[in-house]
């Protein structure tokens, strides 16, 4: 068994260890990358030929985590792992988004990576780890890739940058992005930030790219060392030269003449499909049988000449814009009626319709993945229909592109939510055209439905997606504002930037060219945030500030804290209390233990409802205090008076000297009966016994007139005597 160890020093007492040669040895290759006591095995493999009619890259990335791993026990009947979780998915995402641009344009045999959680900590963060071990498992076999990259989170806490923080020392950093990049060129960045000045982005890039570097150099020795310097023989594209020349020699002016003519999605996909066909009616079926998928690729490499020429050369975009240019922008908020807030945001052929619900504390999201368990109470959703671009399909379940769109918005959003706001809140976005950046669209349709919903956030954010044409390793560039589709397709970037008046909140960048120097990437950041404000502009045009006041059909929602000890009594045994409350209120009431203290949260469809069920907690709650009248219900009667359960599991005595002005032989006389409602006032406490002294006649006009008679004295106590008037339980009585 050749075992094979590298060792990456991170510089702060922390090392990453990279082993091959003891796993998974039938895999192309395979890899173990611990750091502390988080493990992963990386393991990629690829078919030896390319299946017919592929021309394109099938590469699969697939990271799980198993619950093994942290010692836990997965949820559900089966207790076993299923689909993968959304934090499975971005992390999938990730590292495809890496490797994707990295194998030879010609190669097109099926390649899987599996990257697989065995160990965790519960400090150390694995998806910082998974893009190393993903491209150290293909540094160790023979798959043609152009690597190796790596990835690194960075973080900022307290002004200075730590390379893969822990999960305790990400929860107070004001920068996170993840970056992917070779040792030459950043390939990705994503991540969110505490409204950072574009500068300071880019020096947390800068550092990230610093430890790639190592990690890179790292790989390449393991390579060496394992003899996988020389990658399989392939040969997956035959080319026909002269049919490369003729498609070229045809249709080249023809498709540039559109691509300078700035018209619209439609029209402008209808003239380039028209031109192809008109090159293929030459040929017979037979021929297109053999030629077809050569006149297809050879077809789309002149438009992607024809388009990135005409704005190198002419500064000339699809749609006639120019570089910096953004689309026009319509906006309509409040646009239907039933949810809690609504909005359609529309620039150029991208428009989303968004709509905002407002939820309780029941509805809030359960998270139970492997290292991370907890609630979620701002939930943001995105679909991409395929209506949105013409496209005549089935919509099918929620894929991967969807969950990595939707988690762009809600890092861009989460933070402009107010602290301990009481509402569960659920944005959905749903994407009824596209013309590219419906991500970003989706965020600007996001911020105008929260604020229509009422939703008192911080500030309103925007975002915008960026492109790039360059040639000659960067020397001759374009930076393009607010992208169409065709532009991400056949351009070098797609670079989404969101923010407030104030600073970045989220950040998505894919780079599919070598050489991006950090001149395009600060001149990039620059042009973005002029393409930000315009668009915030925009929309505090349309809506300036918040609703002041929910729509009439929200739920409503009071909170309020109590103290540890009364939450038993507001529960009851069985949930008694709290169902009756409910029952009688049609409030819903939910209360937990945090810090120390009751949380209780009541909401309801009015505030009717919702002041009653305060006000019937806040009796339990409440303390008794001498002087306050109280609304009770006799318990008891006795011959020297009646018991009064004047607050929940509180009873005083209401003796019968004290529930009229007129003498009283009996409780009966003054129309009491067990049962019955009466009001009182609380007179006394016993500092000994704590026991509570009411009265009724204290409620009552004093008759004119009225004199207080006179109390026989009390006889003179004789020897051994018990003395001459009963004692009861409250210590009082009647003579």
């Amino acid at each position: 068994m050749n075992v094979i160890n590298k060792t990456i020093d991170l510089g702060d007492g922390r090392t990453i260890t990279v082993e091959t040669g003891k796993l998974a040895k039938q895999a192309d290759g395979a890899v173990t990358v611990r750091m502390g006591n988080t493990m992963l095995l990386a393991t990629v493999c690829g078919a030896k030929d390319a299946a017919p009619g592929v021309d394109f890259m099938p590469l699969q990335v697939d990271y799980k985590e198993k619950f093994s791993a942290f010692g836990r026990f997965p949820g559900g009947f089966t207790r076993r792992e299923g689909k993968a979780s959304d934090y499975e998915i971005l992390t999938s995402r990730l590292v495809d988004r890496v490797l994707r641009p990295l194998f030879p344009d010609d190669y097109h045999a099926e390649v899987f990576v599996n990257i697989i959680l065995f160990s965790a900590d519960g400090e150390d963060i694995p998806d910082a780890l998974a893009g190393l071990a993903a491209s150290a498992a293909l540094a160790v076999s023979d798959i043609p890739f152009n690597g190796p990259i790596s990835e690194v989170r960075v973080a900022r806490l307290d002004g200075r940058f730590i390379i893969n923080p822990t999960f305790s020392q990400l929860e107070n950093a004001d920068i996170d992005i993840m970056v992917g990049a070779t040792a030459e060129n950043i390939m990705m960045v994503e991540g969110e930030m505490n409204e950072v000045q574009e500068a300071d982005m880019l020096e947390a890039i800068k550092v990230a790219h610093e430890a790639i570097k190592d990690h890179c150099r790292v790989q390449l020795e393991l390579a060496e060392e394992c003899g996988k310097t020389v990658k399989r023989v392939y040969c997956h594209e035959e080319n026909d030269e002269d049919l490369r020349a003729a498609v070229r020699a045809a249709c080249y002016d023809k498709v540039y003449a559109i691509a300078v003519s700035g018209s619209g999605k439609q029209e402008r996909t209808e003239a380039f499909e028209a031109i192809k066909d008109e090159f293929k009616a030459q040929y017979s079926e037979e021929d297109l049988e053999v030629k077809g998928a050569l006149i297809d690729r050879y077809y789309h490499d002149v438009e992607k000449e024809a388009m990135r020429r005409a704005i190198l050369d002419e500064g000339k975009r699809l749609d006639g814009r120019k570089t910096v240019e953004i689309r026009p922008i319509w906006i309509e908020t409040d646009f239907v009626p039933g949810p809690h807030g609504a909005a359609v945001f529309t620039r150029g052929e991208t428009q989303s319709l968004t709509t905002v619900t407002l939820g309780t504390k029941t509805d809030e999201k359960i998270v139970d993945d492997v290292l991370t368990h907890g609630k979620e109470r701002f939930l943001l959703h995105y679909n991409f229909p395929p209506f949105s671009t013409g496209e005549a399909r089935p919509q099918r379940a929620v894929g991967r592109r969807e969950i990595g769109h939707g988690n762009l918005a809600h890092r861009a959003l989460k933070r402009m939510i107010p602290e301990q706001y009481p509402y569960v809140v659920r944005i959905i976005s749903d994407i009824l055209e596209s013309n590219g950046s419906s991500s970003m669209a989706t965020v600007c349709a996001g911020t105008l439905a929260l604020m229509d919903a009422g939703i008192p956030i911080r500030k309103p954010v925007s975002g915008i997606a960026m492109g790039l044409i360059s040639e000659n390793k960067g020397t001759n560039y374009a930076v393009l504002s607010d992208i169409l589709g065709d532009e991400d397709h056949l351009g070098d970037m797609d670079f989404k930037v969101t923010g407030t008046k104030d600073g970045i909140t989220a950040t998505q960048m894919d780079i599919k060219v070598d050489g991006l120097s950090y001149e395009i990437l600060e001149k990039a950041l620059a042009q973005a945030k002029e393409g930000r404000l315009h668009i915030l502009g925009k929309i505090t045009e349309a809506m300036p500030q918040p609703r002041p006041e929910l729509k009439p059909h929200a739920p409503r929602i009071e909170t309020f804290t109590v103290g540890k000890e009364f939450i038993g009594a507001i529960i009851g045994p069985g949930g008694k209390i709290i169902q009756g409350i409910q029952e009688k209120t049609g409030a819903t009431i939910s209360i937990e233990e945090i810090d120390n203290k009751g949380v209780i949260e009541v909401s309801g469809t009015n505030k009717e409802s919702i002041d009653a069920a305060i006000k019937a907690i806040k009796i339990i709650v409440s303390v008794p205090e001498v002087g306050e009248v109280y609304e009770g219900k006799i318990s008891s009667v006795m011959p020297y008076g009646a018991f009064v359960e004047f607050m929940p599991g509180k009873d005083g005595l209401l003796h019968i000297s004290e529930i009229d002005w007129q003498r009283l032989d009996t409780v009966e006389e003054a129309g009491l009966r067990e049962g019955d409602p009466v009001k009182v006032k609380l007179v006394d406490i016993d500092p000994k016994t704590g026991k509570f002294k009411l009265s009724r006649k204290a409620l009552l006009p004093k008759p004119e007139g009225y004199k207080e008679q006179e109390r026989p004295q009390r006889p003179p106590r004789q020897n051994g005597g018990g003395g001459g008037h009963s004692h009861n339980r409250d210590g009082g009585g009647r003579r």
